[in-house]
């Protein structure tokens, strides 16, 4: 798929696709946009606009992938990084690597976010024990976490809005 079906729109955002697509070429446009809305330099100044993108970029893995948003003082993104990948229904995170990472990058915050390449975005048990040891590692180098999503298919869940951070 190329840039060329695609043509900015007279409305900041939009876009006229000029010839025919396919399914797969409107996921890839999509994934693509989902990408430029998490590069480097984009302010999160709402955690819940950055949500949509990452379920796009991580709902059609077959495997769980434990990824990482790394954001500077001001929220800005530094790096979206997938730090593990696991099996269909599990992923080890290490939290002495999810710190080096987020030293290694100078982050000051980071949501965390995984799938559930079952479709169901509900936290596992699992999935709140991490959350709550990734939050106390951090803490002790003052690096702030500001959300831990699941996503699939179904859409996704915010640790944080449960009131689970």
């Amino acid at each position: 798929m190329t840039h060329s079906k695609l043509k900015a729109g007279e409305v900041a955002g939009t876009y006229l696709v000029t010839s025919p697509v396919t399914e797969t070429d409107i996921i890839t446009m999509a994934k693509r946009f989902a990408r430029r809305k998490l590069a480097k330099g984009r302010k999160i100044s709402k955690p819940s606009q950055a949500f949509e993108h990452l379920q796009l970029l991580l709902q059609d893995y077959e495997h769980e992938v434990f990824s990482v948003l790394f954001l500077d003082s001001q929220h800005r993104v530094i790096r979206f990084e997938e730090l593990f990948r696991g099996t269909i229904d599990s992923a080890s995170v290490y939290p002495r690597e999810v710190l080096k990472a987020a030293l290694a990058y100078n982050a000051a915050a980071v949501i965390l976010v995984h799938n559930h390449p079952s479709g169901d975005p509900e936290p596992s048990d699992e999935d709140r024990r991490i959350t709550v040891r990734l939050k106390q590692v951090l803490e002790l180098m003052e690096i702030r976490l500001i959300d831990h999503v699941v996503v699939g298919s179904e859409g996704f869940e915010s640790l944080a809005a449960r009131g689970d951070l």
